[in-house]
């Protein structure tokens, strides 16, 4: 969805530029081609008219604005009309209870709800601060159990034993006293799911609902179901007083049509999203970064906040006291680098984040050919003994074919990876020399940049 909308408005912005008004005519062009972008991305039909309808009334007849263009001004409006569908800022989860706080998840099954529930176990005591306690009310499926377990205990939380041959109820209630004996802020309950709504699924999440009366029910939607994503959000709306939405797998193909359907059929805010497999991968949901990302501007803050996340600060400060004081830029700091690139998220998923015109140009590389590159370099490392990590120029022809083998590589790309690796010592020579402005001079009269390792 991001690309086709931001392709077709980027055309239409080109063809309309020059003209002093927005007129009707454009104004049709542009929304033929923003309902068709709509469409193809899944986008509810009713959803789609009630959108076009909006943007209408707010463009015909408007004044172009100090130096924007009609297309530009267009733009501008389409991207407020997208925010405020999918509900207009930031809803941040609602803790406001007495402890522990229970939060209620619900959704079909393959929709993400049980690693979903880890990763806002993670995200609680990450963000939040809070002990957090999960149990699996799943008795339909013994591995959904299992799973819980394994991934609460990697989110760091805890997690309450259940079994297949207990009821639901029974089960919840048993984790809701144990949570208040032991003093846990937020008790999160993973429920049963099925392939297709029915009734005895909607039947046990009520009683579960009337039973524990959580401060948070919140609907878990797969975004990559489309039109189905609708229907079920529907049903799940009729039969719950849904608080909340989180949308899981963001990061597929849809990329918002689900989001925009969701939040208007369910009325309900979208709270978070899931942006990748990790536990890590669960973004509180910004209405206007996301309406900035499906029209090709990008999301720079969201960029630089998995960039701070992933960084080493402490090693970061390390290696910049070592350059500072001469001690020079080694082979271990140059695989720390690469480790570091690996943390935040691996390249694709910061390219993402990058506006249409720059993702573009990064789209013309090979994203699964750089990620292997990078692979191969750590393999060429950690061929090489601490001795010449240390010393770099000890390695001559004999250690390179030894390396070589080590790492199943070409000699030449052994050489190959020096030859960068000298470049970015060479670059730290000069942070050390002038600090980082004078570097930043210096490579502004310089025809090329030093190649990074990635």
């Amino acid at each position: 969805m991001a690309s086709a909308l931001s392709d077709k408005l980027s055309r239409l912005v080109k063809e309309i530029r020059g003209q002093a008004r927005i007129t009707e005519a454009n104004v049709t062009d542009m929304l033929r081609e923003v309902r068709m972008a709509l469409l193809e991305a899944d986008v509810a039909l009713p959803v789609v008219r009630d959108f076009i309808a909006r943007v209408r009334t707010k463009a015909l007849g408007q004044d172009v604005l100090g130096s924007l263009s009609p297309g530009q001004a267009l733009v501008s409006i389409v991207n407020r009309e997208l925010s405020a569908t999918m509900g207009e800022g930031v809803s941040d989860i609602n803790l406001a209870a007495q402890p522990p706080a229970v939060i209620l998840m619900a959704g079909l099954q393959g929709a993400g709800k049980t690693t979903t529930t880890a990763k806002l176990a993670k995200h609680l005591i990450e963000k939040r601060k809070k002990k957090v306690l999960t149990v699996s009310g799943d008795v339909y499926r013994p591995a959904a159990i299992e799973q819980l377990k394994v991934v609460t205990a990697q989110a760091g939380a805890e997690w309450f034993p259940s079994s297949p041959d207990q009821k639901p109820v029974d089960i919840a209630l048993a984790a809701l006293d144990y949570a208040r004996k032991h003093f846990f802020d937020v008790l999160l309950v993973d429920t049963a799911g099925r392939l297709a709504i029915d009734e005895a699924l909607m039947q046990e999440i009520k009683a579960l609902h009337a039973a524990l009366n959580p401060v948070e029910t919140l609907f878990v939607v797969d975004a990559m179901q489309g039109q189905d994503a609708v229907n079920t959000a529907r049903a799940f709306k009729e039969a719950l007083p849904l608080t909340g939405i989180i949308l899981t797998k963001l990061d597929g193909d849809s990329r918002g049509g689900a989001a925009l359907s969701v939040r208007q059929v369910t009325g309900a805010p979208i709270k978070f999203a899931g942006t990748s497999e990790k536990l890590d991968g669960l973004e509180v949901f910004d209405a206007e970064r996301h309406a900035g990302r499906i029209l090709g501007m990008g999301d720079i803050l969201a960029l630089v906040e998995q960039v701070t996340s992933g960084v080493d600060m402490a090693a970061a400060q390390k290696l910049a006291a070592k350059v500072k004081s001469g001690g020079g830029f080694d082979l271990n700091d140059f695989l720390a680098q690469i480790q570091q690139m690996k943390q935040m998220g691996g390249l694709s998923s910061l390219m993402d984040k990058l506006p249409a015109a720059m993702s573009a140009k990064a789209g013309q590389m090979d994203m699964g050919k750089v990620e292997k590159d990078i692979q191969r370099k750590q393999g060429i490392i950690h061929s090489m003994t601490p001795l010449e990590r240390r010393k770099p120029e000890l390695i001559k022809a004999t250690r390179k074919r030894r390396i070589a083998a080590g790492a199943g590589v070409h000699v030449q790309e052994v050489n190959r990876m020096l030859k960068e690796f000298e470049q970015m010592q060479d670059m730290m020579k000069k942070m050390k020399g002038g600090g980082m402005m004078k570097m930043m001079k210096r490579m502004g009269g310089m025809k090329g940049m030093p190649k990074m390792p990635f």
